[in-house]
């Protein structure tokens, strides 16, 4: 008999895009005993999920709940509901998860428009204006925290002119939700994806999204079924919705984990978490510019859970992550794409915006530089 032993993690503090850290007692949520996905007890811890949900999305779509996928998941969910072959799309792109967003659309047919920004740069509503008066689009497809830049994109101002242009308007909250304001209904979002790993400090697995009155017509009213049988949302309204029909077997322990997440986040207040984001980014800023670094995202667009360091003159960029890593145990990111070995990427994510966090990042950071 072959004898292996059980996997010990060793502890790191997780400061790069993410996942963060989670709360002990997000931990613990998923060491409780399993039932069934459809015992009257899951179904209570379920309704109870869609309500914490509509509260931190500032919303009062029904149609709110976790697919059972990571945030990648939550993106394709929107987008195999709301676009059939040949539709136009117009996507706002200035960084990964903006590419990846014209990619998904692509895949399902979509003749996509792209709207690019320099990364580092936000997305400007004049340029999403301009390509409205060249297409009719079915919707309108922005990031709002762009993590592989740190750049935070306003979208009231963009969610208004896909309306008046007749089109939905569609919102990557990955990196945002919890972090920032995030408020769906104010904004006038069609609809909405998010990621459990980032600032709601839940282990990877779910993608919180929501779905507004428009982007339900357009899913309900399809010419043609939707591609995905597992994400079609006709499917799983039924699930989640008063019917409680079996569609497939939910990721239990991940929804305990959200649960006691989305519970901290309300217990702590929404305000307060922002602020609370907020001012560890200004300490994070202030501690770096005493450095003589300074962030390479758009000033007055930076994102306060990501922050996108340059990378100094003569460092040795992935020498630091690795001496980070091995003699501090913090993890950062490594820069994608063009900004390829010119920044770091460091989160301040939920769990981990910490002051204590901040110094010791850049006392560390500081000893590695010299």
């Amino acid at each position: 008999m072959q004898k292996i032993a059980s996997f010990q993690p060793p502890f790191r503090l997780l400061m790069g895009p993410g996942p963060s850290n989670a709360a002990p007692s997000v931990l613990r949520a998923m060491a409780q005993p399993l039932v069934g996905h459809l015992d009257p007890s899951f179904i209570h811890l379920m309704d109870e999920i869609k309500g914490m949900l509509r509260a931190i999305f500032q919303t009062s779509n029904d149609m709110t709940f976790p697919v059972s996928g990571t945030g990648s998941a939550g993106m394709e969910f929107c987008f195999v509901n709301l676009i059939e072959p040949g539709d136009e799309v117009v996507v706002g792109v200035n960084g990964v998860f903006g590419g990846r967003m014209a990619d998904v659309a692509e895949r399902c047919g979509a003749r996509v428009t792209k709207v690019e920004a320099e990364w580092g740069k936000i997305i400007e509503p004049s340029q999403i204006a301009a390509a409205l008066k060249q297409v009719r689009p079915k919707l309108v497809a922005v990031v709002h925290a762009e993590t592989s830049t740190g750049a935070l994109t306003p979208v009231e101002e963009i969610s208004r002119l896909a309306r008046e242009a007749g089109a939905l308007f569609v919102l990557d909250t990955v990196t945002s939700l919890g972090g920032c304001p995030v408020k769906i209904d104010a904004w006038g979002v069609d609809a909405v994806y998010s990621g459990t790993q980032k600032c709601l400090s839940c282990p990877p697995g779910l993608s919180p999204v929501s779905f507004g009155p428009r982007a339900m017509q357009a899913a309900t009213h399809r010419r043609q079924k939707v591609q995905s049988w597992y994400l079609d949302v006709n499917l799983l309204a039924s699930y989640w919705g008063q019917d409680r029909a079996y569609h497939h077997t939910a990721p239990i322990s991940m929804n305990y984990a959200l649960h006691e997440a989305l519970r901290l986040v309300l217990e702590e207040g929404l305000e307060n978490r922002w602020r609370r984001h907020e001012q560890n980014h200004l300490a994070l800023k202030s501690g770096l510019a005493e450095m003589g670094l300074e962030l390479a995202s758009q000033p007055g667009h930076q994102l306060w859970s990501l922050n996108a360091i340059r990378v100094p003159a003569g460092a040795d960029e992935a020498a630091v992550r690795k001496k980070l890593l091995s003699e501090y145990n913090i993890e950062i990111g490594a820069g994608l794409g063009p900004l390829k070995g010119k920044i770091w990427r460091v989160g301040l994510m939920g769990e981990n915006s910490r002051r204590e966090n901040v110094d010791q990042f850049l006392a560390a950071l500081k000893t590695l530089l010299r």
